[in-house]
């Protein structure tokens, strides 16, 4: 039963990416992509948003996430 620990890690990590994916497409995150930092440019028809901020805490809760995952 040893053999099948890394595919449990896996599915664990893989599931609860999964449910902060859901959360945060369904608005339930509504922080995520309005923080201090993140760039929102309109004019006119034309809109460009660069979510600087909320990049830079995404990779590093993924990065904390399979730094544990590795342990």
């Amino acid at each position: 039963m040893e053999g099948f620990a890394p595919l449990g890690k896996f599915l664990v990590i893989v599931g609860i990416m999964l449910v902060v994916l859901g959360l945060f497409l369904m608005g339930k995150l509504p922080f995520l992509g309005r923080l201090p930092g993140d760039i929102r440019i309109e004019r006119g028809d034309f809109v460009i948003y660069i979510p600087i901020t909320s990049m830079l805490i995404l990779s590093a809760v993924l990065s904390l996430i399979f730094t544990l995952w590795r342990r």
